[in-house]
């Protein structure tokens, strides 16, 4: 008897051998190949978002995975960077004005404590109707002492009137989905990508050289300030817990990532996975030299194994180190691919993917990043159609 789709990727996530190979799209909530195929949906609905994600991937006939980011980091800047501004108390007052520079909003935040004034801006620039990117542009953590401002008085996320808000949200999709499929949320990400939401990035990226003590205790609040969102997650049912992992990529080396890195995030998918719930962790670019360090990690799920030219993936030889130590998602290229490629490109490459990562199990095919504007409907059926062809086992 064919499994359903749940059942598919839990016994995957499990390590054991399902009917097929889990055939998937990754699709954002927000913008992007959502609002080219529901261009009439308001872009701020994001339960609304979220359902058509689940709609389309019930029509293309895939196993469905939404994933959860809007509405459930709350506030964003929790996923997408800076301090918490949404958030005052007596000893952290907030001072937030929105300027306008043509398609982008900037926030710009002061924040006032007893033990200094921290400043930052959060910029969101509106890529195409309906499509949006979010950075802090202007990070609030430059000194040791900003750090200390931030630890001893940022407010703690989420806000208690917040919790059953996202904990209702999560269950009214999942009721939604059924059994067609498994729903993950990004969950804060590791404490390096954390970092790099708080610091500019140059400095992070030599501050653990620079100024260990600094860079140590930095990591432990990045990591800290996010502990109570991510029980917030778990404890709301959520099948799998999507974990940024990009930042500190395979550019930095193994020696430099199981040094300075492992070891936080090591800490921090413990954590996640506590409760028998899996991570999985996310680099999208390049990803070989860390491979074999995604082992220690100790990480069930690690994607989405870009090839070139968007990463540097090698999945047959990705395949030889991993053996059976984690699943393996992927990964199949979203832009020269499935968005610009033709339709007998998309099965060719399709059919090479699977091929690949399926001997032995613990593989779920999936575009390799979520799909972009312009994708077209041909190229994802072609996707389906091949991939169903090689899936079973």
């Amino acid at each position: 008897m064919a499994m359903t789709p749940r059942e598919r990727f839990s016994t995957v996530f499990r390590g054991e051998m399902p009917d097929r190979v889990p055939v998937t799209l990754f699709i954002q909530d927000q913008g992007h190949f959502i609002s080219q195929v529901y261009p009439n949906v308001d872009p701020w609905d994001f339960e609304a978002l979220q359902l058509k994600v689940i709609e389309i991937q019930r029509q293309l006939g895939v196993d469905v995975f939404v994933r959860l980011l809007f509405g459930v980091n709350d506030p964003l800047s929790i996923h997408m960077g800076g301090l918490n501004v949404s958030q005052q108390t007596e000893n952290w007052e907030v001072h937030t004005e929105e300027i306008r520079k043509g398609t982008t909003r900037v926030q710009r935040s002061t924040i006032r404590t007893p033990d200094g004034t921290l400043t930052q801006e959060f910029s969101i620039h509106e890529v195409r109707l309906g499509t949006f990117m979010y950075a802090c542009t202007k990070k609030p953590i430059k000194t040791p002492a900003d750090l200390d401002v931030a630890i001893t008085y940022e407010p703690r996320v989420p806000a208690p009137s917040k919790v059953q808000q996202v904990k209702a949200h999560i269950q009214r999709i999942k009721a939604a989905l059924g059994d067609d499929g498994i729903l993950g949320t990004w969950t804060p990400h590791g404490p390096f990508n954390n970092a790099s939401l708080l610091v500019d990035l140059d400095e992070l990226y030599c501050l653990f050289l620079t100024d260990y003590a600094f860079y140590e205790k930095l990591m432990g609040f990045a990591m800290d300030r996010i502990l109570d969102y991510t029980r917030l997650l778990d404890d709301a049912g959520v099948d799998v817990h999507c974990v940024g992992g990009n930042v500190p990529g395979g550019f930095l080396g193994k020696r430099i990532y199981d040094k300075y890195v492992l070891p936080f995030e090591k800490k921090y998918i413990a954590f996640v996975q506590q409760n028998g719930t899996p991570a999985m962790y996310h680099n999208c670019g390049e990803i070989m030299n860390l491979v074999e360090s995604y082992k220690e990690l100790e990480v069930r799920i690690v994607e989405p194994f870009s090839p070139s030219p968007l990463g540097d993936a090698d999945l047959a030889r990705a395949k030889e180190i991993v053996g059976d130590a984690y699943v393996m998602v992927g990964g199949v290229d979203q832009v020269n691919v499935l968005q610009q490629g033709t339709v007998d490109q998309v099965r060719q490459v399709t059919e090479a993917t699977i091929k690949t990562g399926k001997p032995g199990g613990k593989f779920i095919l999936q575009s390799a990043d979520f799909l972009e504007y312009g994708t077209p409907l041909e190229n994802l059926e072609a996707y389906v159609e091949v991939a169903m062809e090689h899936a079973a086992y």
